[in-house]
């Protein structure tokens, strides 16, 4: 096994399939989701130039699947910037290339994915069963973040904590409470810091104007991957939100990945064989739908 205190130094354009075999091999896992990288997502190009890109990313992925089946299943890419591209794209994903769900960013050049506008893209995900996966790029205003890799280490975090309250507090989750939404990262910060929602939502009016129910309720309808690092931090989410809702992630080829997922989910305590083998795989199963 890796070591994952130990330097990595890895980028995805000069992973080869043949290195992401052995790496697999190494990390002890069988079959992998892979997923575009979130600079191809190409918001801020034209929605028609958008969708070209998606479907050639998509069909890319979906030829790796074909070849090596019993090893990769993949996660598209679609068009947000246009919701009508968007429903289109996730049709002709999920029907005919077979993914099995789609990665979004955080935000649509700097607009909301909660935004009135992608109501329509929301319902389709919710009709067809759709994974969806919200993993960040970098935080919008990240003026004070430039030094220590800041912009990754804060800002990735930041960026879907804020994404997060707005699905909730914007009436995404009111509107459409059976999507199926994994939340790169463990969550960002929210997840161990949720009080704080319920309290407003108690205490202001302007905290519920378009929810009825408290927002942690909303929040435990979401999933989360394991990429925390720390074996406590890990069992507070699984404490507050229960194994059924954390899936195995890695965050590979990166270097702010997790090399050692198998052994974070091991090294946690009084945690039953039966809670481990759903994080390492029986979620996962269920969300993208595994035989």
């Amino acid at each position: 096994k890796i070591n994952n205190q130990q330097h990595i130094d890895r980028t995805p354009h000069l992973t080869t399939i043949e290195q992401r075999l052995i790496d697999m091999d190494n990390m002890g896992i069988y079959l992998q989701t892979i997923i575009p990288t979130p600079f191809q997502a190409y918001y801020w190009l034209p929605p028609e130039v958008c969708m070209q890109t998606s479907q050639i990313i998509n069909n890319s992925l979906a030829e790796i699947v074909d070849k090596l089946p019993d090893r990769f299943i993949a996660l598209g890419t679609i068009p947000l910037n246009d919701a009508s591209m968007a429903i289109s794209e996730l049709e002709r994903g999920s029907t005919k290339l077979g993914l099995r769900g789609f990665q979004i960013l955080t935000n649509v050049n700097g607009s909301e994915i909660s935004a009135r506008e992608l109501d329509a893209f929301w319902l389709k995900a919710q009709e067809l069963e759709t994974l969806i996966f919200i993993h960040p790029n970098g935080f919008t205003s990240a003026e004070r973040f430039k030094d220590h890799y800041f912009n990754n280490v804060i800002g990735n975090p930041l960026e879907t904590t804020i994404a997060v309250h707005r699905l909730i507090f914007d009436g995404v989750m009111e509107h459409f409470p059976n999507l199926r939404i994994l939340l790169a990262r463990g969550g960002g910060y929210l997840p161990t810091y949720s009080g704080r929602i319920d309290h407003v939502w108690g205490a202001r009016e302007d905290g519920r104007v378009n929810i009825s129910k408290k927002p942690t309720d909303y929040l435990k309808k979401m999933w989360f991957d394991s990429v925390v690092f720390t074996p406590h931090q890990l069992k507070y989410l699984i404490d507050q939100y229960g194994s059924g809702k954390i899936l195995m992630g890695s965050d590979y080829p990166y270097d702010m990945g997790d090399y050692n997922p198998i052994e974070l989910i091991e090294r946690i305590d009084n945690l039953e064989y039966k809670e481990k083998e759903a994080i390492w795989s029986k979620n996962a199963q269920f969300l993208l739908k595994i035989e």
